[in-house]
């Protein structure tokens, strides 16, 4: 009897450090969550504000993007010279506009007309009608890899940096931070690289070359090309001889 009298006093001091634990459990897990949502907002906010804040900062500063950086660091040096528009073979310009985009003078950021091509096509989405704009600003402050969401992004930004941007300074920071192959970066080092000259004395068909491996850097080597790569490179070619009006935003 004395044995369990003693016993009580134990087990009840344990029950109610169980009982205050329960009570103090949720409030502790609730302040968590709090502080967790916090940080994920805080984190949202610095990804939406970033761009406003640096695509006008880009007008006249020279960006890199997030893809540079994450090949920096996993990979080492990169080969990047940054360029100014006028010292871009006009011919490479016009290559990369009409394979890329060809109506890149008449949107404003987005070619609506093109989306919708992709997005009611019955079989589902089997390209991404990116323009220049929309994978400018994905190489600056997105991901390269596929989804819907960064396509919901994309637009957005592609639609306040052509507001902002000139149609010149949209085609000028798009050919300096786009990838000609790995860790090659900007159409500077891109002519270099692969055709050892300047980008301003590169010909029709290195630019056509240059222009037909942004689909797939990694894999298309310009210097090299692919039989297949050969033939978009003359179409590409003739496309730009052809180019006439549609190249006024960037040569008046």
């Amino acid at each position: 009897m004395s044995r369990a009298a003693a016993a009580k006093p134990g087990t009840a001091a344990a029950d109610g450090k169980g009982a205050r634990d329960e009570e103090t459990d949720p409030p502790v897990r609730r302040s968590r969550s709090r502080r967790l949502f916090r940080l994920l907002l805080a984190v949202v906010a610095v990804a939406v504000l970033l761009p406003l804040v640096l695509v006008p900062v880009y007008i006249l500063v020279p960006p890199i993007s997030t893809l540079m950086v994450a090949t920096r660091i996993a990979d080492g040096p990169i080969e990047r010279q940054w360029i100014g528009f006028d010292d871009i073979a006009k011919v490479a310009v016009v290559s990369v506009m009409v394979s890329e985009d060809a109506r890149f003078c008449g949107h404003g950021g987005v070619d609506w007309d093109e989306l919708s091509k992709v997005l009611d096509n019955p079989d589902g989405p089997s390209r991404g009608a990116s323009t220049i704009a929309m994978q400018t600003v994905r190489n600056l402050f997105l991901w390269q890899a596929p989804s819907y969401f960064r396509k919901a992004l994309e637009i957005p930004l592609a639609l306040y940096a052509d507001a902002v941007w000139t149609k010149r300074r949209t085609m000028e920071i798009y050919l300096n931070v786009a990838e000609w192959g790995p860790n090659v970066f900007g159409i500077e080092a891109a002519a270099r690289h692969h055709f050892g000259r300047a980008a301003a004395e590169l010909t029709a068909s290195q630019a056509a070359l240059l222009a037909v491996t942004l689909p797939n850097p990694r894999v298309r080597d310009p210097a090299n090309p692919s039989r297949l790569m050969k033939s978009l490179a003359r179409t590409v070619a003739a496309r730009a001889r052809l180019a006439g009006g549609y190249i006024e935003c960037l040569y008046p």
